[in-house]
């Protein structure tokens, strides 16, 4: 279903730039700016089995999008940069935001040379758990069960699964199924319950991943002395917000920031919601960071920035850049807002 999916999106921006219609739409729909959301930034790997592929784009790709933000003449602000704009509601030039989420360590291996090259600033959102080490990535626990046995037998909540896991293609299908699977449970913490059955079971050790991808503290402290490095919140244990209380939510978030603070000794004033999306932030996670100091937070909502985002900083949409749709030609798509204005249904803002 996901292959189709992504067939079908990668037909649609095929005939938006083919036809022009991007062209036409750009005028209304690029808006004042655009959030850039990425993850992970490395050299395309080899493996026939990539789940999780989506998550990550070449460093040519991002020196790609760069050069084409540039040539445009889109200033590539900070994050601070973007808020003054907001809330001053100064418009006088579009903008480009970008953000990498989790904190991996291949932004500082790969994604920060290709952003010197273009003396591009950037936003890294933390999550303290991954940097201590002892995060939860599951869906990378999941694509490594999967990717080492030939069949799956367990249950995830009260769903029993049986899937031959031999081929690619069932491998696709499995992770497909348990992640939403996982994704759907009532509280995220079965999430981590779930897959340490499943790690156990498969002899996948999970605790080792987080060290193994993302930056530990001492390696942030040294990163975010560069310039052009913005470090935000990303919760403390990279939780569904909206599946918590509104107490546990609160010290997700605010602890989160108070963590970063006393380890790198500066202040945090930018949040990105896990997973991001109108089931893990809404109204209420919306109203929580502005009640907590934060000046802007940001969705995976697929969006420009309109002037009206201003009214919500805590809400802001962004443009993923897609491991599935590195082309030279998904840019100027992506830069025209025409993919997003047809997601949205022309809807300029959503907040809801």
């Amino acid at each position: 279903m996901k292959q189709l999916r992504n067939t079908v999106i990668r037909a649609g921006l095929d005939a938006l730039y083919f036809s022009g219609a991007h062209h036409l739409l750009r005028p209304i729909f690029a808006g004042v700016g655009t959030i850039f959301m990425l993850h992970h930034v490395r050299p395309r790997r080899n493996a026939p089995f990539q789940p999780n592929h989506h998550l990550e784009v070449t460093p040519e790709f991002l020196r790609m999008i760069l050069a084409h933000v540039r040539s445009r003449g889109i200033d590539i602000v900070t994050a601070d940069e973007m808020h003054r704009r907001l809330s001053q509601r100064d418009f006088s030039r579009r903008f480009a935001c970008f953000t990498f989420d989790d904190g991996y360590r291949d932004n500082r291996d790969f994604a920060l040379p290709a952003m010197r090259e273009y003396d591009a600033p950037f936003t890294v959102y933390v999550a303290n758990d991954f940097a201590n080490g002892t995060g939860h990535l599951w869906w990378v626990a999941l694509e490594r069960v999967i990717a080492s046995t030939e069949r799956i037998d367990s249950t995830i909540g009260d769903t029993a699964i049986r899937l031959d896991t031999r081929t690619v293609e069932q491998k696709q299908g499995a992770f497909s199924l348990i992640h939403d699977l996982l994704r759907g449970l009532p509280d995220d913490r079965d999430v981590a319950r779930e897959l340490d059955g499943l790690c156990a079971r498969y002899s996948v050790d999970e605790s080792i991943i987080s060290a193994e991808l993302c930056l530990s503290w001492d390696e942030l402290k040294a990163f975010a002395t560069d310039p052009l490095v913005t470090i935000g919140a990303h919760t403390v244990s990279h939780c569904n917000l909206a599946k918590r209380s509104e107490e546990q939510a609160l010290q997700e978030i605010t602890f989160s920031r108070t963590q970063i603070e006393a380890v790198l000794q500066r202040a945090v004033v930018h949040l990105a919601y896990p997973y991001g999306d109108r089931d893990a932030a809404g109204v209420r996670e919306f109203a929580m960071t502005k009640a907590a100091g934060f000046n802007t937070a940001i969705t995976t909502r697929p969006g420009m920035i309109f002037p009206e985002n201003a009214e919500h900083p805590t809400a802001l949409p962004r443009i993923s850049l897609n491991g599935n749709y590195q082309t030279a030609r998904v840019l100027p798509v992506l830069t025209s807002g025409a993919a997003t204005a047809l997601w949205n249904g022309f809807r300029r803002v959503d907040v809801t």
